[in-house]
């Protein structure tokens, strides 16, 4: 027989950790196994999205999936069990026997003290897990796994489980407020698809099954939120404010009202900036990297920092200080499906043009692909936002908290521009710099923002002001 001592040694679990600076919860995006497959140490087992990015979790041991304690789209506080691993799989009697009762029945055993370690953003590796037998395994047990599968678009779902549909169309559909149990299906073996949800969305009423009920075996997050977008005709629709919109409500609240806010703007002609980055996309020094007005715009701000360094600091409100930085993390706002992020190229300012697009062109594709870590959002001295991608001339951009000053570039446009005494056709943008007027007073702010444009309008200042 198995004692109680026993199967609290054969059962160790994995709490949410707390993966970067003082974060309070997290949203299970995906589960990468299941009940009954094995596990090695550093293995991801899910992806989690926290206030600042998705991130991959890796379980710190060997041994076998006893039991997943939360649903994908659950939101779970830092220190809560998630997962239950057999770390003895071919010791003492069935699995029924020694399973533990659950966390709120009876104490947790005891963790290592201190933060367990975490590795962050990096990609997915290659699943080895190997599915076994398991004998005696209890009803919820069983019931659970049956779901996650389901849940996970892998193995057959069990009577009054949630509509099949794989993560990504999930997602979509928690984005447009759509609740899947009203979406009909058309792809193979009854799963929603992506076209499904998009036709769901539109205004035209059409017919629904009804909800499903969740099994009360596994935890599920609150759905009432979302199924008024549900009803045809609906004139409002709720969305749970949560994950990366939390904080990006919560630190442009605080920087707006902390931060006495000051912005100036200036009109530029680029055309000889339009010239040379057309030049450098066929240098062979810039092969395999991106080459754009933002790069050299990134390389402008950071010349005009070198001659402005005061502009390149922090208030520190506890200690009635002005921290000056003497490095640059040149941050770049970046709207990805998750919302806006602002990942940081940590000292830029040491970077040749080469090393700036290779930073860039990474930072970019990691915050598309939803990859970037906390780490790589910590930090930032100064930031660019780029508002003219979406077509409009400039913005009054907010400061990012901890910051000194944002640059946001407009619309570059064919415009009439007096050159040389004629009025000519010529590349004409917007620039507008916010700064926080309790440490950047007008005059410095405003020979930031002239240097800038004085070296896009004249790029071979960026040779002899550098």
């Amino acid at each position: 027989m198995t004692t109680m001592t026993e199967a609290s040694a054969r059962f160790r679990e994995f709490k949410m950790p707390d993966v970067g600076e003082g974060l309070t919860e997290a949203e299970i995006l995906k589960w990468y196994v299941q009940p009954g497959d094995t596990v090695t140490d550093g293995q991801v087992v899910c992806e989690v999205e926290t206030a600042k990015a998705a991130v991959e979790l890796p379980i710190p041991f060997d041994g076998v999936v006893h039991e997943l304690r939360f649903a994908e789209g659950t939101t779970v506080d830092v220190g809560q069990v998630i997962i239950a691993v057999d770390v003895a799989p071919g010791s003492g009697d069935a699995a029924a026997q020694a399973a533990p009762a659950p966390a709120a029945a009876e104490p947790e055993p005891e963790a290592p003290k201190g933060r367990q370690p975490v590795l962050v953003g990096y990609g997915v590796a290659e699943s080895s897990t190997k599915r076994r037998a398991r004998k005696g395994a209890e009803q919820p047990a069983a019931a659970a796994a049956a779901i996650q599968g389901e849940l996970n678009g892998r193995g057959p779902a069990v009577p009054e489980s949630r509509p099949l549909a794989k993560p990504p169309v999930r997602k979509l559909a928690k984005d447009l407020g759509i609740d899947l149990a009203t979406v009909v299906p058309t792809g193979e073996g009854g799963i929603i698809t992506r076209e499904d949800v998009h036709a769901a969305a539109m205004p035209a009423p059409a017919q629904a099954p009804a909800p499903a009920p969740v099994p009360a075996t596994v935890p599920e997050p609150a759905v009432t939120a979302t199924v008024p977008a549900a009803v045809p005709g609906a004139r409002e629709t709720r969305i749970p404010v949560k994950g990366v919109r939390k904080a990006i409500a919560q630190a442009m609240v605080g920087s707006a009202f902390t931060a006495p806010h000051v912005t100036e703007f200036v009109t530029v002609d680029v055309t000889r900036t339009m010239k040379l980055v057309a030049e450098l996309k066929d240098d062979k020094d810039m092969a395999g990297v991106r080459v754009n007005p933002l790069l050299i715009i990134a390389k402008a701000l950071l010349v005009a920092i070198k001659r402005n360094p005061e502009i390149n600091a922090a208030w520190d409100e506890a200690n009635q200080e002005i921290v000056q930085k003497h490095y640059v993390n040149l941050g770049i706002a970046a709207a990805t499906p998750r919302g806006l992020i602002v990942p940081n190229i940590k000292d830029a300012q040491d970077k040749t043009l080469p090393q700036l697009a290779a930073a860039l062109g990474e930072l970019v594709a990691t915050a598309r692909d939803g990859r970037t870590s906390p780490a790589a959002m910590a930090g930032g001295t100064v930031t660019i936002t780029n508002v003219g991608v979406f077509g409009v001339d400039t913005g009054t951009p907010i400061l990012n908290p901890g910051e000194s000053a944002i640059l946001a570039v407009g619309a570059i446009k064919l415009q009439p521009w007096v050159h040389k005494g004629k009025v000519k056709p010529r590349q004409v943008t917007t620039l507008a710099l916010s700064f926080d007027h309790r440490l950047v007073d007008g005059e410095l702010g405003s020979k930031v923002l002239a240097d800038v444009a004085a070296i896009l309008e004249q790029p071979k200042r960026l040779i002899t002001w550098a």
